[in-house]
């Protein structure tokens, strides 16, 4: 029964080559020696490469980053600065898109909720996506209140839905928080952590860093906001 299930398996995978002209590629896979998973993933591979390409809106225009007018500077940057904090979150992106998961979560807050919380419901949230991209803005000047440090970064997240290969793309902001050099603070408190994600917010109706920390909840799976479940 198991061989009759693999041989209609093969079967159909070659009529499926078979219609755009890819017969003998298959049959050539087959005969040395791959097995219908091989096959199977790429022909899904070719497939993917003739959907919708990802094409995210540009910056100044709907969906797409807020337009900066002051160029990046050139050379070094300092890991505590506002570029420094940027650099965190093109990290955070890059790691989910390698879908890096674990490493990805160790840039959140680890006493925050989403920091805290167990690797396999933190991973679970971006299962319905089989690609996720990022562009990053130029971050917010930092403000300062009680000890900490804020930036805002917006972010343009974008991608594909795992189900049907459909792009995708949304606006963000990235709140960002280090502790200040004062005593008896430590070295990984006083990196850049990523306190919250939310909808992008115009810096005219952007509230104050450390209530932006506070608002910014529970917005979608891309944002790592889901709530952790009880009793894991």
């Amino acid at each position: 029964m198991r061989t009759a299930t693999k041989t209609a398996a093969l079967l159909c995978l070659l009529l499926v080559a078979a219609c755009d002209g890819r017969e003998e590629s298959a049959i050539d896979n087959i005969a040395n020696g791959a097995n219908a998973a091989q096959v199977e993933n790429n022909v899904r591979s070719e497939a993917m490469a003739v959907m919708e390409p990802l094409n995210p809106p540009a910056p100044g225009t709907p969906g797409g980053l807020p337009v900066d007018p002051a160029p990046i500077a050139e050379g070094s940057i300092d890991p505590d600065s506002a570029q420094g904090a940027a650099q965190v979150v093109q990290g955070y992106y890059g790691l989910l898109e390698e879908k890096r998961f674990e490493d990805a979560q160790d840039l959140w807050n680890p006493a925050g909720a989403i920091g805290s919380q167990d690797d396999a419901h933190f991973a679970a949230r971006f299962r319905g996506f089989g690609e996720i991209h990022a562009n990053v803005g130029a971050p917010s000047e930092p403000e300062g209140t009680a000890g900490s440090t804020y930036v805002t970064v917006p972010v343009q997240v974008y991608g594909r839905i795992a189900a049907n290969g459909h792009p995708w793309h949304v606006l963000r902001q990235v709140v960002l928080r280090r502790v200040d050099d004062v005593p008896g603070s430590t070295p990984e408190q006083r990196r850049w952590h990523i306190e919250a994600i939310g909808p992008w917010q115009p810096p005219a109706a952007t509230p104050d860093a450390a209530n932006g920390a506070e608002t910014a909840q529970a917005i979608s799976m891309t944002d790592g906001m889901a709530k952790r479940r009880q009793g894991n």
